[in-house]
């Protein structure tokens, strides 16, 4: 299993270093590299007499979406059949990468690479951001050219999903620290990783990402407060961390940033535009009430609902939940309600459990981060990125996952020292 761990953090961190993974290049990658992990898998499992297969609670609405394109696909209910079937292979990799988490990270320990694995992801794409924001010339990598216009931040074209993916990985490194999920010898090294991503995102100056992030750690603040786990000590250090982040965040400069939110224009798309794309979404669901217009059509049927043309093409409208009606109608939201209220429900319920200081941390960081990232969805795509959706899907199944035992629950196994033996003569 060492090496199916080691296949989906490769395919993670590819999924974010190649551009998010929105281009046919890296989608098929990612693609063919899931179907791969799922042969060498069931290999490994074929070979295994006692092996057991782990199911998620949130595999069923999952595999909803993809019966639901199936069928738009055999009834001929969708617009676009070739983009409906593009998505379901998308649909059917991320599926296989949730479906292979829950079946690689069971241990603590192996939990506690993968937990440190995205903490350490989160802080080398952020320093990449950083580096690139100063140096580079609009480009990514320092010689990717994109499209005039676009809002390059990272290895991302846009500068709001390069703030997802921080929402996303960023919470795990806050909760290990708040939670106790780290020893303290190694406080400081959380801390310094978890500094850096921080100012990456205020130096993104993506607001909807700012906003959400913050609502994060609000949801972070109200758990931290239901367990009380911030006393003495650690007070101390997370309060140094948070000084230290603000202290970076100004060095770095965030006069961009302020002008941002103080400025009622949106560099990106305007706010008439949004709405004027909702309600085109909002009408393409209402002409296709039950079955939508098939999954991945939004980009072929969106002309015909155009109410504010402004020359630039519409692949996606902004908000990840009209689009979804719009394009899997009553049937696809029955699926995603249900996933929702599965995450949540689980999520509770785990976090309330009695468990070791890590698995607590992993479900605080895990809920925080997937609040975070569904808030942000209301304004913009990030569920339709492929690396974003991957990094959601691995949340959710922490913050879903089996407690760990707590460390007083475990069993001890002491030595009893022999006494030295008395000779009487």
């Amino acid at each position: 299993m060492s090496l199916l761990r080691i296949g989906l953090c490769l395919l993670l961190a590819f999924s974010v270093l190649a551009f998010g993974g929105v281009q046919t290049w890296s989608v098929s990658l990612l693609e063919i590299g899931a179907a791969l992990l799922l042969v060498a898998w069931a290999f490994i499992v074929s070979r295994d007499a006692g092996a057991t297969i782990q199911w998620s609670p949130l595999n069923a609405p999952l595999l909803g979406f993809l019966a639901i394109g199936l069928l738009q696909l055999l009834f001929h209910r969708t617009a676009y059949p070739f983009l409906t079937r593009q998505e379901l292979l998308k649909f059917a990799a991320y599926f296989v990468v949730l479906f292979l988490t829950a079946q690689a990270f069971r241990s603590r320990a192996d939990l506690s690479a993968l937990a440190w694995f995205l903490v350490v992801l989160c802080f080398a794409v952020s320093l990449l951001a950083i580096i690139q924001h100063f140096t580079s010339n609009g480009e990514i990598y320092w010689f990717q050219k994109v499209a005039s216009g676009a809002d390059v931040f990272g290895p991302y074209v846009n500068r709001n999903h390069f703030a997802g993916f921080i929402e996303l990985t960023l919470p795990v490194g806050l909760a290990l620290m708040v939670f106790r999920g780290v020893r303290r010898d190694l406080f400081p090294l959380a801390g310094l990783l978890t500094i850096v991503p921080v100012s990456a995102l205020v130096l993104s100056g993506s607001r909807a990402g700012i906003v959400g992030f913050a609502f994060g750690i609000a949801v972070l603040a109200l758990l931290v407060r239901k367990r009380q786990e911030l006393r003495g000590p650690r007070m101390t250090m997370v309060a140094l961390v948070a000084l230290a982040a603000l202290a970076l965040i100004a060095w770095v400069g965030v006069q961009g940033t302020i002008e941002r939110f103080m400025s009622l224009h949106n560099h990106g798309v305007s706010t008439a535009r949004r709405v004027s794309m909702f309600r085109g979404a909002a009408h393409i669901f209402l002409d296709h009430p039950v079955m939508g217009s098939g999954l991945g059509t939004l980009v072929s049927v969106y002309p015909r609902y155009e109410t504010q043309y402004d020359g630039r093409i519409v692949d996606h409208v902004h908000d990840d939940y009209i689009e979804a009606l719009a394009e899997t109608g009553l049937l696809g939201g029955l699926c995603g309600v249900t996933f929702l209220w599965r995450l949540y429900r689980e999520a509770r319920r785990n976090f309330q459990a009695d468990q070791s200081h890590l698995s607590r941390a992993l479900h605080a960081g895990a809920i925080a981060a997937a609040s975070a990232l569904l808030l942000h969805s209301f304004a913009d795509f990030n569920l339709h990125i492929p690396s974003n959706a991957l990094l959601f899907l691995v949340m959710a199944y922490l913050a879903t996952s089996p407690p760990l035992p707590s460390e007083s629950a475990e069993p001890r196994h002491r030595q009893r020292m022999r006494e030295p033996a008395i000779i009487s003569r």
